[in-house]
């Protein structure tokens, strides 16, 4: 399987040089980092290039590197299932860099790029319904950054007087938090079943 992969690892940077920044296998995958301005143009060649045929689109999603010049990396994942092969494709992009859409060429595209604008708030350039999917339409922030807090912005609940969902800050009482890191083994005497007989046998 490796041969195969490092087979078409050599195709693809023989055919797509200009877009390939750089390649590797790992852990039986084959990995192609690429420009993000040749992004559309190198899936065009993953779909239709007849030694490829990667003619489905199985995931796109995005890591978060706050320290980063190019922050989010923009990962695919693709399947041909004529070649029986797998392909991760990774963009880098700047924080509000526009990352170009791949929807003309993979229809699937359309939500997992929604997706990935609303966990990271990637955006993708001729998108054609680029909007949250996963969170409310009020909502504020992208929850998969790294610097999104844990406990969020906002707390949703039911009003049982006002007869509706109502949206309040995050307000977590101190005295309720407990920061006691001692284990629970520690300083804590547990009598087992049978224990309380121990101090009467001699």
């Amino acid at each position: 399987m490796s041969d195969a992969l490092q087979e078409l690892s050599d195709l693809i940077q023989g055919k797509q040089e200009d877009a390939v920044v750089s390649t590797a296998i790992t852990g039986g995958e084959l990995c192609v980092t690429v420009t993000l301005n040749r992004l559309v143009g190198f899936a065009e060649f993953l779909l239709t290039h007849s030694e490829c045929r990667f003619s489905t689109l199985i995931d796109i999603t995005a890591v978060d590197y706050p320290t980063r010049d190019k922050r989010f990396e923009v990962v695919y994942h693709f399947l041909s299932m004529y070649q029986n092969h797998r392909i991760r494709v990774k963009a880098c992009a700047r924080d509000g860099e526009l990352v170009p859409s791949i929807t003309s060429i993979y229809p699937a595209a359309n939500w997992f790029e929604r997706e990935v604008f609303d966990m990271y708030g990637v955006m993708f350039a001729g998108h054609p319904d680029l909007r949250r999917i996963l969170t409310d339409y009020g909502f504020r922030g992208y929850p998969l950054r790294k610097d999104f807090p844990t406990s969020g912005y906002t707390e949703v609940r039911y009003d049982d007087k006002e007869k509706r969902v109502v949206y309040e800050p995050v307000s977590l009482v101190q005295e309720y938090r407990q920061f006691d890191f001692m284990s629970p083994w520690e300083g804590a005497k547990y009598i087992l079943p049978g224990d309380e007989k121990e101090e009467g046998v001699k």
